[in-house]
């Protein structure tokens, strides 16, 4: 049936309507294009401008200060909105304008609301283009678990607390983290997974093995007794508090040794002494020491059986226990000297011990067939199912498709379960009729631990078409756990990333902050700040002990403990980061306040002090940690100190230096220099001096502070000169201007803080096209005083964090 007239001349003017409309949108799109290239340009123009007045003199011709050539940048909006751009010589340019150091101190600067200008229009032009070509960097689709990932992750799976160390490798360093280089595991590695694996699981599941088994903690030698240690009863001193997984209950056999000199002699030991083995801080056994018989002068005397009957069984039910090793505290000697008695006491020639001390605690059983009991670890591993004759094989496979779940991170296949279930039936063979059932777990359980979907974090690409892809929620849900926990995700979040709603926004919102309260976010101080600020490396460092005699391991163990816990206190507290620069609190014991000179502070405990506004203490560039790691063993380094603030304050390491150049010349007995003269004379070298301009000017803002953090006023006899330098050009001589000047341009800081953040939760270098998500989360942050929490679910809700690229694509910038 045909239309009428009317009906004809209806659909011709809806017709006509529909393409005028067609024809308004696209011009209205092709006229917005073109406003857009327009303000482009224009905003190009003011960048060539200010290139052109302040950049080009150094930067272009055969030889460009520090090899940075401008001449082949484009300042052409086509260029700039194309597919190819040198977008890593565009974000080196706008860091170093952010910071202030271009143009140089020494050369003609423009006015502030020019830089301004220029970083607000570069910033924004390059936010626009990551919008218009979005990029990711390269995270591997295989990634091994590090040492502290592994020990977490079977803490959560498991509840069984292990050192990895003992069982695993060390993992190499990267871009300052240890989970960059993770892509591999040699055969000689997985020998030792396997191993891990099998004692792991036998003392989860408290299985019998092949007799008693046993572990030895030893005590650092550098350690001083003479005090309370934090956690044993009070009134005790010295001696080790020991976290311990007891497998089954029964008789475990403990034996200490004391701590000897280098002539095996038992140092302290002039009358006698208890000591108490503890257990969950109720005594179990105490010995007793005594000198060996008066044979003339201490030389003679023969210390060979001194500690050898310290050894005793108890009897200790199934599961973690505190093992405390302590020796009663009777009185304290009053020790009469002209000068001050040190504070260390753990080296017979210069920091002669007063009393015995413990060198290293044993513990070794169970020595009969006790019960396995109920533990924490079985119930995480056994659930409500009973365990014995009983039980059947299905009850294993529940048993198991539970453990894979959480292990594996995503639902489990029958497929997941055929291997584990083989295991348990060989298991369940070989354990005959009483042990059979559990028998099989343990060897279930040991395989789900060297499995590779436990052991590696897997990521796929599911379109091969394209070169950056959003990952999925279940691999979210691991990139969530291991950034702010270092382990596997728990039932909440596995829950949402099945259901496909972890991606959602305010789904993420409220994870990132129920993860930050909860306990197992101490992970990020733990393992992020302890990398971040070279926490890690006090352990490796030992100060000179003739210039530096009171230090030992008790105050080594303070310095990482006080910074640990300012950072704890950000995270716990939510407050701002900036109160990492300047705080008017710090954590202290008895120990650490005394070396700062700081009174009123007593006890082994740490604690939160309030800081008077004139203290010398505060925030980590004051903190004994942070001046130690970058020091020598006998002196300060301006130039460390100065790289290390360039590199994790403000984002602008130096670069790395050339080879062959001639290490500093230090003081003799002939000739007497202060360090500022001989960085100096070391500068003179034209090889030296372009970095060491850069560096040893913010050091020297330090030097008040010695190479255990001690303030000082003098360095040997001659005057500290404090007078540094910030790269701005702007003179600085104190702990206190540094800060000044870092907060007047905190974003510089939170910019840094977020780029080691993004680098330790993706596991990846931060790239140059990162760069306008790392400014978006900070100028996010910036609204909410920079709040810890600001920070993490801007990186969580991130490009960088919810994408992958796809390994197929070698160059995603040309998506070839």
């Amino acid at each position: 049936m045909g239309l009428t007239q009317s009906q004809r001349g209806t659909t011709m003017r809806v017709s006509l309507i529909a393409e005028l409309a067609i024809l308004f949108v696209f011009t209205t799109i092709a006229q917005a294009e073109l406003l857009h290239a327009q303000e482009l340009q224009l905003r190009l123009d003011d960048i060539q401008d200010f290139v052109e007045s302040h950049c080009i003199d150094c930067h272009v011709g055969a030889e460009p200060e520090g090899s940075f050539d401008l001449e082949p940048l484009s300042f052409s909006a086509d260029q700039f909105s194309a597919q190819r751009l040198d977008t890593a010589a565009w974000e080196k340019i706008l860091r170093r304008v952010d910071a202030r150091e271009m143009p140089p101190a020494s050369a003609d600067r423009p006015p502030e609301d020019e830089y301004q200008k220029f970083s607000g229009s570069l910033s924004q032009i390059l936010h626009k283009r990551s919008q218009t070509h979005p990029r990711s960097g390269r995270i591997g689709s295989v990634r091994r678990l590090t040492r502290t990932e592994y020990q977490n992750s079977v803490r959560d799976l498991l509840g069984i607390q292990i050192n990895a160390a003992d069982y695993l490798p060390k993992d190499e360093s990267s871009h300052g983290f240890d989970n960059i280089t993770v892509e591999e595991l040699s055969p000689m590695s997985l020998n030792r997974y396997v191993s891990a694996a099998q004692k792991i699981a036998r003392a989860a599941v408290g299985g019998v093995g092949n007799g008693p088994s046993g572990v030895t903690i030893r005590i650092p030698a550098d350690r001083s007794q003479e005090d309370h240690v934090p956690g044993l009863p009070f009134g005790t001193r010295g001696g080790t508090l020991i976290e311990h997984h007891f497998p089954r209950s029964g008789q475990y056999e403990i034996e200490l040794k004391l701590t000897r000199d280098r002539d095996e002699k038992v140092e302290g030991l002039h009358r006698k002494h208890d000591i108490d083995v503890l257990l969950d801080r109720k005594r179990m056994h105490r010995f007793q020491v005594v000198p060996p018989k008066n044979e003339g002068n201490w030389e003679n005397r023969d210390f060979t059986h001194s500690d050898s009957h310290l050894k005793t069984r108890i009897e200790v039910q199934a599961g973690k226990h505190s093992l405390g090793i302590t020796f009663p505290k009777t009185f304290s000697s009053l020790v009469e000297e002209k000068r001050q008695p040190f504070d260390a006491n753990f080296n017979r020639h210069r920091h002669p011990r007063r009393t015995p001390a413990i060198y290293q605690v044993s513990i070794v059983g169970p020595f009969d067939d006790g019960e396995a009991g109920q533990t924490e670890s079985r119930r995480l591993i056994f659930g409500d199912i009973s365990r014995g004759n009983e039980s059947t094989r299905d009850d294993a496979k529940k048993i198991l498709k539970r453990l894979a779940r959480r292990a594996f991170r995503r639902p489990v296949t029958e497929d997941d379960l055929e291997t584990p279930m083989r295991f348990f039936d060989e298991g369940f063979s070989d354990g005959g009729s009483d042990l059979g059932f559990e028998k099989g777990i343990e060897s279930a359980v040991s395989s789900l631990l060297v499995n590779p979907n436990f052991l590696f974090r897997i990521e796929a690409n599911r379109d091969w078409d394209q070169p950056t892809q959003q990952i999925s929620d279940i691999e979210l849900a691991s990139r969530l756990s291991y950034f702010l926990w270092s382990s596997i995700p728990d039932e909440e979040l596995l829950g949402l990333a099945t259901d496909n709603r972890l991606s959602e926004p305010d789904v993420l919102r409220d994870q990132v902050k129920r993860m930050l309260a909860d306990g197992k976010s101490k992970s990020l101080v733990e393992n992020f700040a302890s990398q971040w600020l070279y926490l890690r490396n006090l352990e490796s460092i030992t100060p000179n002990v003739r210039l530096f005699p009171d230090f030992d391991d008790n105050l080594r163990q303070s310095f990482r403990l006080e910074t640990e816990q300012l950072f704890a206190d950000i995270v716990r507290i939510d407050r701002s980061v900036l109160k990492l620069i300047r705080s008017e609190h710090t954590y202290l014991n008895d120990r650490l306040a005394t070396h700062y000179g700081i009174p009123n502070v007593r006890g082994s405990e740490f604690r939160k002090v309030q800081l008077p506004a004139d203290s010398r203490r505060g925030g980590i560039l004051r903190h004994g940690s942070i001046l130690m790691v970058t020091s020598y063993a006998t002196r300060t380094s301006p130039t460390i100190r100065g790289n290390w603030i360039l590199e994790n304050i403000l984002g602008t390491p130096a670069p790395p230096p050339p080879p062959n150049i001639p290490n500093l010349k230090e003081n003799t007995t002939l000739e007497v220099s202060t360090l500022r003269e001989r960085l100096a004379a070391h500068r003179a070298d034209p090889a030296c001096a372009s970095c060491h301009d850069r560096m040893d000017p913010i050091g020297f803002s330090l030097e008040n502070y010695d190479a255990v953090g001690r303030w000082r006023t003098f360095e040997g006899t001659l005057d500290v000169d404090a007078a540094g330098m910030f790269p701005t050009g702007k003179p600085i001589s104190s702990a206190a201007e540094l800060e000044d000047v870092i907060l007047e341009r905190p974003q510089m800081f939170v910019r840094t803080l977020t780029e080691k953040l993004i680098t330790y939760g993706l596991g990846r270098a931060v790239e140059p096209f990162d760069g306008p998500a790392v400014r978006s989360i900070e100028s996010a942050a910036a609204k909410d005083d920079y709040r810890f929490s600001s920070i993490v679910t801007g990186i969580v809700l991130s490009d960088p964090f919810r994408l992958r690229l796809n390994e197929r694509f070698e160059n995603p910038e040309t998506g070839q």
